[in-house]
């Protein structure tokens, strides 16, 4: 779900940047309704009408994780297509597909990787969320949302059944996340 995010949210916000003029407004509109909306929300909407199972909750996350990199994709566009090196690449005739994909994207990968790095925490916590309301995987597929949702009925009982798919969710979002500041720090983005 981040990589299809991450490449969808990617294109919308480069074409968005590059084009300007109707294409930029159009594009940064339906942005704007998407922010409108609580990702999670909308994810939960989705998963609901797509119906249970593993695929159409990442349609669901994916139809709502875009926005962010498209936001951050049009952004950079914005900046770098002001830049000597792709004036120069323009004044030389280059195709813009080209100086898109050899002067822009490479300079705005960074912190594209980085925002993957915390979306990548938030679409697991999302997915567990999903499958514990009964929306994401169906059993015997495991997923953690769906363990802790059938560990609730014994937490009186045996509560350290739920310690465990916690643990393990919240280690998963915590490294993620770490991960993603030290890719921040270290390319001081």
């Amino acid at each position: 779900a981040v990589t299809v995010s991450l490449l969808l949210g990617t294109a919308i916000g480069v074409l968005a940047a590059w084009a300007g003029g109707i294409v930029d407004t159009a594009l940064v509109r339906l942005i704007d309704v998407f922010m409108a909306f609580p990702g999670i929300l909308l994810a939960i909407a989705l998963a609901g009408v797509l119906g249970p199972g593993t695929g159409n909750v990442l349609i669901a996350l994916s139809a709502v994780g875009w926005v962010g990199f498209a936001r951050l994709a049009r952004a950079q566009t914005l900046a770098l297509k002001t830049r000597e090196h792709v004036a120069v690449a323009r004044a030389l005739g280059v195709p813009p597909p080209t100086i898109v994909l050899r002067h822009v994207l490479p300079l705005a990968a960074a912190p594209l990787v980085v925002e993957a790095s915390f979306a990548l925490a938030a679409m697991i916590v999302a997915e567990a969320g999903l499958s514990f309301l009964g929306l994401g995987a169906q059993p015997p597929t495991p997923s953690w949302g769906s363990m802790i949702r059938q560990a609730m009925q014994y937490l009186l009982i045996a509560p350290h059944m739920l310690v465990g798919p916690c643990v393990a969710l919240m280690s998963i979002a915590v490294s993620a996340n770490l991960l993603g500041d030290r890719l921040r720090d270290r390319w001081q983005i």
